[in-house]
């Protein structure tokens, strides 16, 4: 079984691959924990939906404009998953 750091990695994968679907159901699966909700409001705001993505920042105490670009905001919740 894999531990809730590999499939928050995993879901990264899945949003670097632009499979929003997968990426979203794992992070909705770890609702709760500060990484997963980061990387759900992370989907949110590539998708367009600006209020939910700042609802979950506010979940994840990330701010909405710590990274204007999505894919460096992926890397860096990759990053921080690696750790």
């Amino acid at each position: 079984m894999a531990s809730r750091q590999e499939e928050l990695a995993h879901a990264v994968e899945r949003a670097l691959a632009q499979d929003w679907a997968a990426a979203h159901d794992i992070a909705q699966r770890h609702e709760g924990d500060a990484v997963a909700d980061w990387l759900h409001a992370a989907l949110h705001k590539i998708e367009g939906d600006d209020g939910n993505a700042r609802y979950w920042y506010r979940r994840a105490q990330r701010r909405f404009d710590e990274f204007a670009d999505a894919q460096a905001e992926l890397a860096a919740i990759r990053d921080f998953l690696s750790r």
